[in-house]
């Protein structure tokens, strides 16, 4: 009964409640293996953190305060060398966590490197070129940057706790394909930002059929995965086992010290050690503040801006974070159970200052 039961999207939802660190587990998925070798950080012999932080006129230990805060993961790196790593509830360096939403800023990095190789002609393509199936539906202005910059005006339900909601759907359901081709539109695109999942599936689609005779996974496996030399093999969660499409607004699972790596490629401007994995002009369009046609400031092509400093960061529910400091050369990945009641934005840039 629970076998038939769990089949359908809302029986999945009912019995998996909500998004949980172990979710990788869950769903099928395709593998990314890793290269030959491997590229590792240096790390100091002592941890260099801040002993306290103050919250709410109260100061705390710092290494406690991110336990409490169901952490089980923490890095910080400067100069490529790890100046403090950590781990909680018996979660290790090769530990896997899911990216959940660090995934569209992976998707976005993927699209860039399809531009680059020719498969994309340009972002201001009409999505329609890649998806004709939604010209029936109005979506021949919607452009791929609109889906970059999340200002297409789909209709989408992003709340996280409906089971009948579209985040169901395209999180617990069986069919992302299908669940595409129904999207509609409520808006003009390039009037007004509206952060949802479905926007990025959107980019998963165009990206697969752009690449053509490759899954999205094997794509990451080639552009990143192997290029910039992880340590792990990872994974990238599917919607069904045969013929199945990655989620690509979500669910690659992989370790700490690898999303660390992807927060490198983009601190050195998308060069990994000389060379040059998605162009300069990429990173920088998806990193670089912007008002106009309806952007928000704080979210660039898939990527959250929490100043207009030049910071930038990939962040996913359950506080998984990938957060990049210029400025000071400097990563931290924070990856958590939950998110605990941390203003994240506010610790990170606190913290940068701290080095």
């Amino acid at each position: 009964m629970v076998f038939i039961f769990s089949s359908c999207k809302v029986g999945r939802f009912i019995i998996y409640n909500f998004a949980d660190i172990k979710d990788y587990k869950k769903f099928p998925s395709r593998s990314v293996e890793k290269g030959t070798t491997s590229f590792y950080f240096s790390k100091t012999e002592e941890n260099k953190i801040p002993k306290e932080i103050e919250v709410n006129n109260a100061v705390l230990p710092f290494e406690s305060y991110l336990e409490e805060n169901e952490t089980v993961a923490f890095m910080v790196i400067q100069n490529d060398t790890i100046l403090y790593e950590n781990y909680w509830d018996n979660y290790s360096e090769s530990s896997i966590v899911p990216s959940f939403s660090m995934a569209k800023s992976v998707t976005s990095i993927l699209i860039g490197c399809a531009i680059d190789e020719g498969y994309i002609k340009s972002v201001d393509e009409p999505i329609t070129n890649y998806i004709p199936e939604l010209i029936e539906s109005g979506f021949e202005k919607v452009t791929i940057e609109h889906v970059l910059q999340m200002t297409s005006g789909v209709k989408f339900d992003e709340g996280y706790f409906n089971p009948f909601g579209d985040v169901a759907t395209f999180y617990y359901g069986t069919n992302l394909r299908k669940a595409v081709r129904k999207m509609k539109l409520k808006a003009e695109p390039g009037q007004k930002f509206e952060y949802i999942s479905g926007n990025t599936q959107l980019l998963g689609l165009i990206l697969e059929r752009a690449i053509k005779n490759q899954t999205v996974s094997s794509y990451l496996e080639e552009k990143l995965w192997q290029p910039l030399e992880m340590e792990y093999e990872a994974s990238w969660s599917l919607d069904r086992k045969k013929n199945g499409l990655e989620k690509t607004f979500c669910c690659i699972n992989a370790r700490a010290r690898d999303y660390a790596k992807i927060g490198r490629l983009y601190l050195n401007k998308g060069n990994w050690n000389g060379k040059q994995i998605v162009s300069e002009s990429w990173v920088e369009r998806s990193t670089k503040v912007d008002k106009t046609n309806g952007s928000a400031w704080y979210y660039q092509y898939q990527w959250w801006l929490p100043t207009q400093t030049g910071d930038f960061m990939a962040q996913g529910i359950l506080g998984q974070f990938i957060y990049v400091n210029p400025k000071n050369n400097l990563i931290i990945v924070r990856l958590g159970k939950k998110s605990g009641s941390v203003d994240w934005w506010t610790l990170f840039t606190d913290l940068s200052k701290f080095y």
